[in-house]
């Protein structure tokens, strides 16, 4: 495997993004992965890695870039992320307060410019790219498929937050444009994709019908919000597992040959 930080000229600043793909038989389809609020760190590269032992280019950049070196991390006695709705109110506040500073549209031009530095890289295939995002990376994965639709073609989105917001400019209304498919994991127990959400993203993509993305979801039984990352302490495997099963093969399907 190679990888490493690369340093991607963006109109905020340079954002430095993990970067990592097989030794040999490239170039590879690009797959970008969005970052949570935690930032940057082991658990997305890994996350990456997994993705790139397969044939593909992973891509991790870093959306708070604008800020400086952002990591946050607390752990229990088991070494496992805590969530952040078990941490106290001054933790809390330390772990939300770069996402006030980050919007959508930072999100979006970032990309652009992160899309213009793949096309020069000699180890990315020219092709369709693919997306896997958390929390807030799973509203940035629709942004993406929103906003270049001719790109990305395999896109998904886990536990994803503020997926259905008020207003014309709420990522749900964008998905539209979408094309290929789109994957939406859900925890049954995440408080930040109630019933109601699933069931708007049901009614969006039904009333679409052909010619546009094609959607598939799962709502995971007992999951809590976050449980798709290996490193957290309400991972839940199967989860996890049955995510994987459903985005690698979407990724066959859309990134193949293309």
């Amino acid at each position: 495997m190679k990888e490493g930080i690369v340093s991607i000229p963006t109109d905020g600043g340079a954002a430095d993004t993990f970067v990592t793909c097989p030794s040999e038989g490239g170039p590879f389809p690009p797959v970008f992965i969005f970052m949570d609020i935690w930032g940057l760190r082991e658990e997305l590269f890994d996350v990456a890695r997994r993705i790139a032992t397969v044939g593909y280019f992973g891509v991790v950049p870093n959306l708070y870039n604008r800020q400086g070196d952002v990591r946050n991390e607390y752990r229990n006695a088991k070494g496992q992320m805590i969530t952040l709705d078990a941490l106290s109110a001054e933790q809390k506040a330390r772990v939300l307060a770069p996402l006030a500073k980050l919007t959508d549209d930072m999100v979006v031009a970032d990309i652009a410019s992160i899309l213009k530095y793949l096309d020069g890289n000699p180890n990315v295939k020219h092709c369709a790219a693919g997306s896997v995002g958390y929390c807030m990376g799973g509203r940035y994965v629709f942004r993406a498929a929103g906003n270049f639709p001719d790109r990305f073609k395999a896109s998904a989105s886990l536990h994803g937050t503020d997926l259905v917001i008020d207003g014309k400019d709420s990522p749900h209304l964008q998905m539209s444009k979408a094309l290929g498919e789109v994957y939406c994991g859900f925890g049954e127990k995440d408080r930040h994709t109630p019933p109601s959400t699933v069931e708007t993203l049901d009614r969006t993509f039904s009333a679409m019908g052909v010619g546009h993305a094609r959607y598939i979801k799962e709502v995971h039984r007992g999951a809590e919000h976050g449980y798709a990352l290996p490193d957290r302490d309400v991972f839940d495997k199967q989860s996890a597992n049955r995510d994987w099963e459903i985005i690698f093969a979407m990724f066959r399907r859309q990134l193949s040959d293309r």
